[in-house]
């Protein structure tokens, strides 16, 4: 099988599982478990903040940030597609009282500096209050860069408001950016989020740890985010044994997320030649890839018959249909990640072009 649904999907490798059963462990709800302790620090001082708390998810450390920073009746600008709107249940409103302020996305997946400021609302009792500008990064892909990143918290500093990133794959975003101006990723990893006041760091995506993400901020915040994580549940005990593998991949595993990047990057220019070849550019549409997400666009028909074809030869991916001004469409999503090697990337590549090759047989 090759499972290309996400890069949740990776595994600890042998020497993580290694370090795992060695991790000495004590109780983390008392603060006395070592190597949390350790990864918490570790993580702080390499991205430039003062703590940091160890959490099971990156949905409970995005709700933790906002709970922490908003009390209820306060607002939280946020992105349309933002992982902290769409994709986490709803928590915010739910669970914290907070009112989300969506706003739409530009192209290049920001959004608009004009548009956060004309969302943020006078001090009047009609209006929620608004507290928080969050952003995402990397975005459905898309890398947001140091200088985009750095105006929208000048912008929170400017208006009175604290600033949280989603930063699950903020690693990736670095990756790419450091990959083009040959830069370190660490030092470039800090640049993205400098000034913000706290940061959500996932472990088990492309850095493969099997649970796990980071929230860090100043120590005063990571007090009172302590507290909101008790109450949702997410104090762990002897949680040293996955705070082992966050350890190393942090350590290990960031500079690797480069083959990811290549392989989304060889997936996409692969399937686009493949479309032109056959003549199916209008019905097969690779995206541009920034970092390791990979979205094509494909006509519904054409689409179910594609799919098919993939999972007959064992190849996952995630897809959601929309409707489109040419008629219904399908979006499939590939993510590469440290599972997937440059060989597997060209036997998908071999499978697409048997489907593409039977499709055209077909009509």
């Amino acid at each position: 099988m090759i499972d290309l649904r996400s890069d949740t999907v990776t595994r600890p490798t042998a020497l993580m599982r290694e370090l795992m059963a060695k991790a000495e462990v004590g109780d983390d709800v008392f603060g006395d478990d070592p190597s949390v302790n350790q990864l918490q620090a570790y993580a702080a001082e390499l991205l430039g903040f003062e703590a940091a708390l160890f959490a099971p998810s990156g949905t409970m450390t995005n709700l933790i940030a906002l709970m922490s920073h908003c009390q209820r009746g306060d607002e939280a600008i946020v992105g349309q597609n933002w992982h902290t709107y769409k994709w986490e249940g709803g928590g915010m409103a739910v669970l914290g009282s907070i009112q989300p302020q969506p706003l739409p996305h530009q192209p290049d997946g920001s959004i608009a500096l004009a548009d956060i400021a004309s969302a943020i609302k006078p001090d009047d009792p009609h209006f929620a209050r608004t507290r928080l500008i969050v952003v995402e990064n990397t975005t459905g892909g898309q890398v947001l860069s140091v200088e985009y990143m750095q105006q929208v918290q000048q912008l929170a500093k400017q208006r009175g408001l604290a600033c949280h990133i989603d930063g699950a794959r903020i690693f990736n975003a670095a990756t790419a950016i450091a990959a083009k101006d040959g830069s370190d990723v660490y030092q470039k990893a800090r640049q993205l989020v400098a000034g913000y006041d706290s940061v959500s760091v996932c472990l088990s995506k492309g850095l493969g740890a099997p649970v796990g993400s980071l929230l860090l901020g100043s120590a005063e915040f990571i007090k009172r985010a302590i507290r909101v994580r008790k109450m949702l549940g997410g104090g762990m005990r002897q949680a040293g044994i996955l705070a082992a593998a966050g350890l190393y991949a942090l350590q290990h595993q960031v500079r690797r997320l480069t083959e990811d990047h290549d392989n989304a990057t060889l997936l996409q220019q692969g399937l686009c030649a493949q479309a032109a070849h056959y003549g199916l550019t209008e019905l097969f549409v690779a995206a541009p890839v920034q970092s390791n997400i990979l979205f094509c666009d494909l006509a519904a028909d054409f689409a179910a018959f594609y799919q098919q074809q993939l999972q007959q030869q064992g190849i996952l991916c995630t897809g959601g249909s929309y409707q489109a001004e040419q008629g219904p469409r399908v979006r499939l999503r590939f993510v590469t990640h440290l599972d997937i090697s440059r060989q597997q990337i060209e036997q998908v590549l071999a499978v697409s072009q048997q489907a593409m090759q039977l499709w055209c047989a077909k009509q």
